[in-house]
């Protein structure tokens, strides 16, 4: 390679060299008084602004979630609770597998988590199914239909029931038939101005009594009468240890037509 050619080289070099720099230095300038400083800054509060944005997203969520708790809360300490018939000593009422809501302040307001009311609306009247702490053991739910209340005098003569001594009206439908249970003599009851179906599974020539239902308490039994543990074995329940009245079935398998029943 001749002097001409490597000079001419390293001239061309160096002309390409000035020329880059003079491009970055006018591409510099070109920058004077455009707002891209601005821009980085406007990005940068963005972001800024962001962080707080979904801290508040989170807060929501988070607010959004403790509301609900609380509500539910609420809801089943005042309003409405929800529980499983785990037997059949209400049959045919109320069937296994039956899931009910009760409410709960028909009778009064607890101060929640005690049995001490706040005020009381009204008293259980004979009909009601009710829902309450077992008195023999207080961490179970019983379910009961309410028989006899503050004052009455109840007594069974010969597997009949008398309330004030008046024999309870009994209206004979026929057999009933269970899988479970097999088969019970379905009786029609008039109790306290309402009417239920009761079953009988045999005659046991049965004597209770009489008792006078004392103050502020019940008298309960199961509307299966001969497969119930009630009222006739441990005794009384008192007002405070109620839980609610049942109202409505809400779901039953494999029963699914007794959806939405109200209970009677």
């Amino acid at each position: 390679m001749n002097a001409d050619y490597q000079d001419f080289e390293y001239k061309e070099n160096k002309y390409l060299r000035v020329s880059a720099k003079i491009c970055v230095l006018i591409k510099q300038i070109s920058r004077i008084g455009r707002k891209e400083p601005y821009v980085e800054r406007a990005e940068k509060k963005g972001k800024q602004a962001a962080e707080p944005r979904k801290k508040s997203l989170f807060r929501e969520y988070l607010e959004a979630a403790i509301i609900a708790v609380l509500l539910a809360l609420f809801i089943r300490a005042f309003v409405v609770q929800a529980f499983k018939i785990p037997s059949g000593s209400m049959k045919p009422t109320l069937l296994i597998g039956d899931h009910i809501l009760v409410n709960k302040f028909v009778y009064g307001v607890k101060i929640p988590f005690t049995d001490h009311y706040i005020f009381q609306i009204k008293k259980p009247k004979r009909g009601d199914i009710v829902v309450f702490k077992w008195p023999r053991n207080e961490k179970k739910d019983f379910i009961k239909r309410v028989i006899g209340v503050a004052g009455d005098t109840i007594e069974i003569r010969d597997d009949a029931l008398y309330v004030n001594n008046e024999k309870i009206e009994t209206k004979y439908v026929g057999m009933y038939r269970d899988r479970d249970l097999g088969r019970a003599h379905q009786y029609l009851e008039f109790l306290g101005g309402t009417k239920h179906y009761i079953l009988d599974v045999y005659k046991k020539n049965e004597d209770f009594g009489p008792q006078v239902v004392s103050e502020n308490a019940i008298f309960v039994m199961g509307d299966n009468r001969d497969q119930s543990l009630d009222s006739r074995y441990w005794g009384f329940v008192s007002l405070n240890k109620l839980k609610g009245k049942a109202f409505i079935i809400y779901w039953s398998w494999p029963h699914w037509k007794r959806l939405g029943h109200l209970i009677r």
